[in-house]
């Protein structure tokens, strides 16, 4: 048999072991999934013949090591930063590896020796990044058939909450991690090229400069990735004009979140003095002026210049975060930290609620002097709060990718991310069967300045 090592069944991880039990009996495989707890694994494993869970700490170097040399192939689904201890045991053992996450500098270092080992360090394979990488190469690679100049890429993806369980003022929930939700943005100024002329969105504008977008006739509103440009050589794009990556909310919400953003509250580089004891009423009057007469409502609405009947003021009370009974509970918390405690009481996804993940490319390029520009967009719906719409599109890509690289059907070695036609054709053909499949129209060429008359 073949064994697979699955290292965390965490939240993404439902669809991926799923996809793998189903596959087991055809592909002769053996799933092992090791995490902090076994008790998510196994729910999911359902006491299927092929599997077990073992309770597994990542830290625990002989334990880790004696699993991966037993492995056929590694699928780590830990937090990105733990994945290059587990990296460097691949190579050492002589094993495939699959990961969900971002290439990390310290990863780039073993590209040379997996290749000198014929291994596959196949990274960046989920949704964003991964379903993203592979039908924006697969477009692009075609239309860069046809002999074409490319003028603009865009590319926009938003995990969100589903119409039929969109029930707060915030069309939000948490589909991911809660924490890179609260910290999204953070880091340095937002970049990207238009129409050739560099811009920066400094992380205090960046919910306040929006772009709008239609999808399947729904309007959406998407903000700047903080950097839309390290793509460019890799997609092959050095010279293209107009280069933009962002994220997908329902309009209205950059809006509202730019009211934590300008109070302090996503703050992370800090420490709460008595953060535990605090309520959230007194959490919010951390960040507003003293008055000995003003209540913490009044301050804010003042501050921050929001009327009454303003449906911003309507989200914050939905939030009820001017409780003064309930109390945050964490011990030296970050700012960022006491906001996601008290979200997570509101957006936190229910059982029975399903999730949404939107994604949408454009792509505009010149044939003989003549303009065009293609639309590829995709909706996915989950199905519960454990099978969801996100859990899909993360972990069936990372799924498909593990079997086709053990069948040596994905064979170029190396540490690499899924940009190259022996990678996304036969994941992106598989996906379909899922229901992951992406609706590709004309539109009018929407350069933003086609004459260069203004930047």
């Amino acid at each position: 048999m073949k064994n697979i090592l699955i290292i965390g069944a965490g939240k993404s991880s439902s669809f991926l072991i799923k996809y793998l039990l189903e596959k087991s009996d055809e592909e002769n495989l053996r799933i092992i999934i090791g995490d902090i707890s076994t008790v998510n694994a196994d729910k999911l494993i359902n006491n299927h013949k092929n599997a077990k869970s073992i309770i597994l700490d990542i830290f625990n170097t002989k334990q880790r090591q004696e699993l991966i040399k037993k492995s056929d192939l590694v699928i780590s689904m830990l937090p990105a930063r733990f994945h290059i201890e587990v990296a460097k045991d691949c190579i050492h053992f002589g094993k495939h590896m699959v990961t969900a996450s971002y290439i990390s500098e310290e990863m780039k270092t073993l590209d040379k020796e997996a290749k000198v080992k014929n291994l596959v360090l196949m990274n960046e394979v989920g949704l964003d990044p991964g379903i993203d990488h592979m039908s924006a190469m697969q477009v692009i690679d075609k239309i860069r058939s046809k002999g074409a100049k490319m003028l603009l890429f865009e590319s926009f993806c938003g995990g969100l909450v589903a119409p039929e369980s969109d029930n707060n003022l915030w069309n939000y929930k948490f589909t991911w991690n809660p924490r890179n939700v609260v910290l999204a943005g953070q880091g340095g100024a937002a970049m990207f090229i238009q129409e050739s002329t560099y811009k920066y969105i400094p992380y205090h504008k960046l919910f306040r400069r929006t772009e709008f977008l239609k999808i399947n006739n729904n309007k959406y509103e998407a903000y700047a990735n903080r950097d839309s440009l390290k793509y460019r050589s890799v997609y092959g794009l050095d010279n293209i004009p107009t280069m933009y990556r962002g994220t997908i909310r329902k309009v209205g919400f950059s809006r509202a979140w730019n009211i934590f953003v300008q109070l302090g509250m996503t703050d992370d580089s800090y420490i709460i003095e008595d953060s535990e004891n605090m309520s959230y009423r007194d959490f919010v009057n951390l960040f507003l002026a003293y008055s000995p007469s003003d209540s913490v409502e009044l301050k804010l609405r003042s501050y921050l210049k929001i009327d009454q009947d303003d449906i911003m003021w309507e989200k914050l009370i939905e939030l009820d975060i001017f409780n003064r009974k309930k109390k945050i509970g964490l011990i030296d918390a970050t700012p960022a930290q006491m906001l996601q405690k008290i979200l997570e009481d509101s957006w936190t996804l229910q059982e029975d609620d399903k999730d949404m993940i939107v994604m949408q490319h454009l792509f505009g390029y010149e044939i003989d002097g003549k303009k065009y520009q293609t639309e590829s967009s995709l909706v996915v719906i989950g199905e519960n709060q454990t099978y969801t719409a996100m859990a899909k599109t993360v972990g069936l890509p990372v799924g498909i990718a593990a079997l086709k690289i053990l069948k040596g059907q994905i064979k170029t070695p190396g540490v690499q991310l899924p940009i190259t036609k022996e990678v996304y054709e036969p994941i992106l053909k598989e996906l379909e069967n899922y229901g992951i499949k992406f609706t590709e129209k004309q539109v009018p060429y929407l350069g933003y300045n086609p004459n260069h008359v203004f930047g």
